[in-house]
């Protein structure tokens, strides 16, 4: 076996057992033990720590507020794993009523009645796993974009816990495909946006600095006439959460522009201020552990 092969044996291994543990402990104590185990990463992976602390001051300058801020990160990156490995668990009707505050709904309806299908993006932002879950049992059961891991196993225990609830997991290789037939449908697409994984993107302003970004949600947009929705699932606190819909960004906002191109860099700055403004707000939720700046 490879060094490679072996270390994500010993991954898929880690997320089984945090798995097995989250489902039979009380919620609250798997909380403190993620907690725990994130102060841990806080102090042993300086690479982490450091590229966390290069976001927060390009986000912020040089406030005070930045090292307790960058250890949050870490916990809430922590807590975001207990709410991945718990869905099957905790998204019941009980748990959701005690512990989401959902906004309302109004732009999946408008977006419904156009035909034209919409576009939900999001970024790396509170518990964005949890929050696509949600909006599937809302009944608007979602065809979900996700970066595929080279190691099947990883990459299935990731799907099956996405596709419990009834939304569809396509590669970033079969994208185009089955997000154009989702939108022809009238189904809605889900997206996160805020890394270029694919090295296809474009550069874009983001805090400052010139960086890729994808450009897969602008081109839907444009090509099948959906809407684009900024959606977020993010905390109010340690153990409560909105899901929340932005105002659609519909494609004919950068009608009078001819060029494909161009249309494409006004959409996307539109979402990207949208990101923007909402990573500033909870930057401690924005779960990014490579320096935004260098991807």
């Amino acid at each position: 076996m490879s060094p490679k092969c072996a270390t994500n044996m010993f991954r898929f291994c880690l997320y089984r057992i945090g798995q097995f543990f989250v489902n039979i402990l009380p919620l609250r104590l798997s909380y403190f033990l993620a907690e725990r185990l994130a102060d841990c990463h806080y102090y042993f992976s300086f690479r982490d720590r450091r590229a966390v602390a290069a976001n927060l001051k390009n986000i912020l300058g040089g406030s005070p507020r930045n090292a307790a801020l960058g250890r949050e990160v870490f916990r809430n990156f922590g807590r975001y794993l207990v709410e991945f490995f718990a869905m099957k668990r905790i998204m019941n009707d009980t748990y959701l009523q005690e512990h989401v505050t959902i906004e309302s709904d109004k732009p999946l309806k408008d977006a419904a009645r156009r035909g034209c299908g919409a576009i939900l993006l999001s970024a790396h932002l509170g518990s964005w796993e949890m929050g696509g879950v949600l909006v599937s049992r809302l009944g608007y059961p979602l065809t979900v974009v996700a970066l595929p891991h080279n190691h099947r196993l990883i990459n299935d225990f990731f799907n099956r816990q996405r596709e419990y609830f009834g939304n569809t997991i396509v590669t970033t290789a079969s994208a185009v495909r089955e997000c154009t037939k989702a939108l022809k449908a009238n189904k809605l697409v889900a997206l996160v946006a805020d890394r270029d994984f694919s090295g296809s993107g474009v550069l874009m302003p983001f805090f400052g600095h010139r960086v890729r970004l994808p450009v897969g949600a602008a081109l839907f947009s444009l090509r099948q006439g959906a809407p684009i929705i900024p959606t977020f699932f993010t905390r109010r606190d340690r153990y409560n959460f909105n899901l929340s819909f932005q105002e659609p960004i519909y494609p004919e906002c950068v009608s009078a522009v001819e060029n494909e191109d161009e249309k494409v860099h006004q959409l996307m700055d539109r979402y990207i201020k949208i990101f923007e403004d909402k990573i500033r707000e909870m930057p401690g939720q924005w779960l990014m552990f490579r320096d935004f700046t260098q991807q």
